[in-house]
């Protein structure tokens, strides 16, 4: 009995009572989401939905559950249903159906977890986008993690999902990076508005030793050289920092491309075909105003050229004409002022603001060392970088810290602390719980305990008794709908957490419960019910670290 199963008998419940009654009540998944008690005495799950529909149904809400608990009591695998308060439902499973779901965990293997809730979408998912001016500093390394995870996880849900890589390599940022790169090469100082850092040097020694030609050009030639060779130099090793990662795109898409290709002039043509395009002062406007925006937008300047947002506007147009059903952008900590005029943006070409297109918006990320933030990067002289973070804990643990907090809050991350092997360390926890698993597996197979046998010493998960084990299938079952509100929140930390609750149960059992038998007694059902159950521990550790991109150690 899995709660999909009880959320499916309590709808027909509820509709046989509004029906009895004359009444036609449609639910939300929302008011059929069961929740885990505060206190396991209470039962292995727990339901709101009497005091949600009972005036909608025309009966007071305790006596619309007390004949919802009833038409739950029939079921096959429910212990008990029990009344209390206002109307809350408490729902305890039979052991045996609680129990097996350890077997279904096996079954399915790296199937259990993912659902069909996104089924049919596209999605677009634009993140990172960082400048090829240098490398990816850490609020970029931040969005990596997350962006990567949510895109695993929303793929779990069905979705069709396109990682996508935002290549801006047209306006006046890549005019100081080439200019940096040329001051360099000639042993000039950095321009005032321009790069500096050790990699500036680097870049530009790599561009003179291709192109030795640069020495012999006019200054704004050779600064034409570095700037298409330097760009191409810079934006390969951002691909290649992010590809050791663990993070591949499947569109890297060249803002250049928006001006070669007209999509500019073709979105503000669309626009005013719309009819939200006017002329005033020599320049070209969209009128944002009418969607929300808190003053209109320059398109066109009076000069003829595009303004900043003219990009965007054309960038969003082309996703959506590629055949995306929803456009998710994921910006910095700075950029909390694009989200109306990008809502209105969308909402004039006929779309549904934050539907069709998303914004999501991270936090700034810390490093700090021995309890001092880190300001200084050694190569990049700026800022901290990606390769600085990975040098210092690894991919694992820097992917894994990355996404374990919610993106909305600022976040510190403490090097002595993710560098430890204790379980302090929210990512070491995780996968030691996941080692310990397969050494466990590992010593049981070779003690003779076997997952499943014939006749009496069948798998029987009605066994499964102990406290510890009641707290651990629970936490089991849950994963499934973790990883769905993860989707649906866009809150890849959901996942984390929820393995480091499962990691800590698994521990508590551990403690408690015997897998391999004392020397001397015989190996029995319960020990071999046992190591289905750690199996089942061990794919759902595996299933989860995988949606965030982390290993899942077989030995530590």
């Amino acid at each position: 009995m899995t709660p999909a199963d009880l959320q499916v008998a309590l709808r027909d419940l509820v509709a046989s009572a509004a029906t009895a009654r004359g009444a036609d009540v449609s639910l939300t998944d929302a008011e059929l989401v069961l929740e885990r008690p505060r206190t396991r005495e209470h039962g292995d799950w727990a339901s709101t939905v009497a005091m949600r529909v009972g005036k909608r149904i025309g009966v007071a809400p305790r006596d619309l559950a007390a004949e919802l608990a009833a038409g739950l009591q029939a079921l096959d695998g429910v212990a008990a249903v029990d009344v209390a308060g206002p109307g809350f439902i408490n729902i305890t499973l039979e052991a045996a159906s609680a129990g097996d779901l350890a077997r279904r965990i096996v079954t399915e293997g790296a199937a259990f977890g993912r659902g069909t809730a996104l089924t049919g979408l596209r999605m677009n998912l634009e993140f990172v986008s960082a400048n090829p001016t240098g490398p990816v500093h850490l609020g970029g390394t931040r969005w990596a993690a997350v962006g990567d995870s949510l895109a695993r996880i929303l793929a779990a849900q069905g979705a069709e999902v396109a990682r996508e890589y935002y290549f801006n390599d047209h306006g006046a940022q890549i005019d100081r990076f080439s200019g940096s790169l040329l001051a360099a090469h000639l042993g000039e100082p950095t321009p005032e508005d321009g790069y500096g850092g050790a990699y500036i040097g680097e870049i530009a020694a790599r561009v003179a030793a291709a192109h030795p030609e640069v020495d012999t050009l006019p200054r704004d030639e050779a600064r034409e050289v570095f700037r298409r060779e330097g760009v191409d130099l810079m934006f390969g090793e951002i691909r290649a920092s992010l590809h050791d990662f663990g993070v591949d795109f499947d569109v890297y898409f060249h803002e250049n491309s928006l001006y070669e290709s007209h999509a500019v002039e073709h979105a503000v043509q669309r626009l005013r075909d719309l009819g939200h395009i006017y002329e005033a002062d020599g320049a070209t406007w969209l009128r944002t105003t009418e969607f929300g925006d808190d003053r209109d937008r320059v398109v066109l300047k009076s000069n003829g050229e595009a303004a900043y947002i003219a990009g965007d506007i054309a960038y969003y147009l082309n996703k959506r004409e590629r055949g995306f059903d929803r456009c998710l952008i994921m910006l910095g900590a700075d950029h909390h002022g694009y989200i109306g005029r990008l809502m209105a943006v969308a909402a004039a070409f006929g779309d549904t603001p934050y539907e069709n297109l998303e914004v999501l918006i991270g936090q700034m990320v810390n490093l700090v060392k021995d309890g001092v933030p880190m300001r200084m990067s050694k190569r990049n002289g700026t800022v901290i970088t990606m390769e600085d973070l990975v040098e210092a804990v690894g991919v694992d643990a820097a992917r894994y810290t990355l996404v374990r907090s919610s993106v909305d809050s600022a976040l510190d991350v403490d090097l002595d602390l993710v560098a430890k092997h204790t379980n302090d360390n929210p990512v070491y926890y995780v996968q030691y719980a996941h080692a310990r698993t397969r050494s466990v597996d590992r010593n049981a197979e070779a003690a003779g305990v076997t997952r499943e046998h014939e006749g009496a010493d069948a798998f029987d998960p009605s066994l499964l008794t102990h406290p510890t084990e009641t707290e651990l299938l629970g936490t089991l079952e849950q994963f499934p709908r973790t990883v769905e509100r993860a989707a649906e929140l866009r809150e890849p930390h959901r996942v984390a957490r929820y393995l480091e609750q499962l990691a800590g149960d698994y521990h508590r059992w551990y403690d408690s419960c015997r897998i391999i038998p004392p020397a001397g007694e015989d190996i029995g059902p319960v020990h071999r019910t046992r190591r289905v159950v750690n199996e089942a521990v061990s794919q759902v550790l595996k299933n989860g670290l995988g949606l965030l991109g982390v290993s899942a150690p077989e030995r530590m």
